[in-house]
This record gives structure tokens, C-alpha cells and sequence, in this order.
């Protein structure tokens, strides 16, 4: 009995030890399971925040356009009466 007996009780030992890393294994495991989710969700967080940042940019891309726009409009205008009052200033200045 004395081999047997040996290898028995070193196998139920080892067998022992197994379990005891396999449970720590799995605690590690539920544990990188709790960050992954973690992880998931300050993703899904950033990405919905993105695409906040994405939608405000467009609009104020197209407001400032919209603007850029209406000043050159005005310019126009201006340049237009500038050019018109000038043109009548000249025209009382020439006439006696």
C-alpha cells in the first residue's frame, strides 16, 4: 500500500491544490468580466458624447456659414451705398 497509498494522497492533494487555483481562476475571471463591462460602458458613454460633440459641430458649422454669408451680404451693401454717395458727392462737386 505504501506507493499507492502515496500517489493517492498526493493526487488528492494535487487535486486540492487544483480546485483552489481553479476558484481563484474563476474569481479572476468574474472580476476581468466586471472591468470588460465597465470598460463597455464608459465606451458607450464616450461614443454617445461623440456624436453630441459631432451634431453641435454641424450646427454651428452651418450657423457660421450662415453668418459668413450675411456679411458678405452687408459688405455688398455698403460697398454698393459707399460707391453711390461717393458717386453723388463727386457729381455735386463738379456741378457749379
Amino acid at each position: 500500500m505504501g506507493k499507492g497509498g502515496n500517489l493517492l494522497t498526493a493526487t488528492a492533494s494535487e487535486m486540492d491544490e487544483l480546485r483552489r487555483k481553479n476558484g481563484e481562476m474563476e474569481k479572476a475571471v468574474e472580476e476581468m468580466k466586471k472591468e470588460m463591462l465597465q470598460l463597455w460602458r464608459r465606451t458607450q458613454v464616450a461614443e454617445e458624447a461623440e456624436e453630441r460633440l459631432c451634431s453641435q459641430l454641424a450646427e454651428l458649422e452651418a450657423e457660421s456659414l450662415d453668418e459668413a454669408r450675411d456679411y458678405h451680404s452687408r459688405i455688398i451693401f455698403l460697398v454698393n451705398e459707399l460707391s453711390r454717395v461717393s458717386s453723388s458727392s463727386s457729381s455735386d462737386l463738379a456741378s457749379p
